[in-house]
């Protein structure tokens, strides 16, 4: 395994920190971003610097994607100076949250290369990458994840939860579409609190003794909306693109969606207050608004 030579395109802030965890461990690992700064830290870390996807392509023959679109997995993989063209990559990883049709497309298009591709979506948060604590979902044939298992777990715990490409993004969009779920009904929770004159941080603390708990009371709010720090790291574009894809998977199976379609709602109202680029933490701002107060940890009343 020490021999074996990786790669790692896409160094933003879920990338960087399992870029890292792969030189800590004293692997072979290849670059790119066009962040050239992002590269730059990873090399004084120990790492070799691609100038293009497909210079990683020619110099690993694993390599790991983490990127924000479906598009921009396409092209980093398939596209001109694409990890295609570069002619040694085996197995390409692709971290990133696409949806299962963005899988789909993603492993034919490799396939007509000889390249094998595992289906890998991650979740957890910036925190989880640093400390090697991601939950993983990889589908892939079993010999093709029996290779790339040691390597994710890297990462964190990873589950072999499929055969066929699209099937660990669809648990992936899933999960993203119930946890910005209960970070919305958390915020309109908090919300109501404030406005009738109850701490939300008591509110919280009773919620999370009893059967209301949620990864979002529990650590959400009182971690980024309660200190108004709103810096959970995750963009509101990015979760708006994971809510839709789910949907739109849910739509094409013929599946209603009613109150993952009032969460949609509520994201679509926040990111164009805030813009894309707001944390999703902000979600809470656009219900402030609409009742006059603003949530904060130990300050009771509207």
């Amino acid at each position: 395994m020490m021999s074996l030579k990786l790669g790692f395109v896409g160094i933003g802030r879920m990338g960087a920190p399992m870029a890292r965890r792969l030189l800590a461990a004293g692997l072979d690992l290849t670059v790119y971003d066009p962040n050239a700064e992002a590269v730059e830290a990873l090399v004084r870390s120990g790492a070799k610097v691609g100038g293009s996807p497909a210079a990683v392509g020619a110099a690993a023959e694993i390599v790991f994607l983490s990127l924000p679109t479906p598009d921009i997995v396409q092209a980093a993989a398939l596209g001109q100076e694409g990890i295609a063209e570069g002619g040694t990559a085996r197995i390409v990883v692709d971290l990133s949250t696409t949806g299962p049709r963005g899988a789909k497309a993603l492993a034919a298009g490799l396939l007509e290369r000889d390249i094998a591709t595992v289906d890998c979506p991650v979740s957890g948060g910036v925190a989880g990458a640093e400390a090697g604590r991601l939950t993983l979902m990889a589908a892939s044939p079993q010999d093709t994840f029996a290779e790339a298992a040691p390597l994710l777990s890297h990462f964190g715990k990873v589950t072999h939860v499929g055969t066929e490409p699209g099937q660990a993004q669809l648990i992936k969009v899933i999960n993203n579409l119930m946890s910005v779920t209960a970070l919305a009904i958390a915020s309109e929770g908090c919300v109501l609190a404030q406005k009738a004159g109850i701490d939300p941080a008591m509110l919280m603390q009773v919620v999370n003794s009893g059967s209301g708990r949620s990864n979002a009371s529990e650590d959400k709010i009182p971690k980024y909306v309660l200190t108004r720090s709103f810096d959970f790291g995750f963009a509101l574009g990015l979760s708006a693109k994971d809510v839709r894809l789910c949907l739109d998977e849910a739509e094409a199976l013929g599946v209603p969606m009613i109150v993952g379609s009032a969460a949609r709602q509520l994201l679509t109202v926040a990111k164009g207050e805030l813009g894309p680029e707001g944390d999703l933490t902000a979600l809470i701002q656009p219900i402030e608004r609409w009742a006059g107060v603003e949530v904060a940890g130990g300050k009771g009343g509207a």
